[in-house]
């Protein structure tokens, strides 16, 4: 939706709510697009993805010809 900057200023709370519901609002100045509201960004949560998936035990394994290529078993890793 386009609204112009009076109306946009006298419905600001409306097109707010517009936007959280997934609506595209742009503010227009003589016909002309000049604003377009958006949803902020919210902040990334660390652990957001716990429990979405699992790292298997063999993932830190290497295979030899891997290893070999790479200079061998010393470089692996003690346990």
């Amino acid at each position: 939706m386009t609204v112009n900057v009076h109306e946009a200023k006298t419905n600001l709370s409306k097109l707010i709510k517009a936007v959280e519901n997934g609506e595209e609002v742009i503010i227009a100045r003589d016909g002309k697009a000049v604003v377009q509201l958006v949803p902020a960004k919210q902040p990334r949560v660390p652990g957001g993805s716990e429990g979405m998936f699992e790292i298997m035990p063999d993932f830190f394994e290497m295979p030899d010809d891997f290893m070999e290529f790479f200079g061998g078993n010393e470089l692996r890793a003690e346990k």
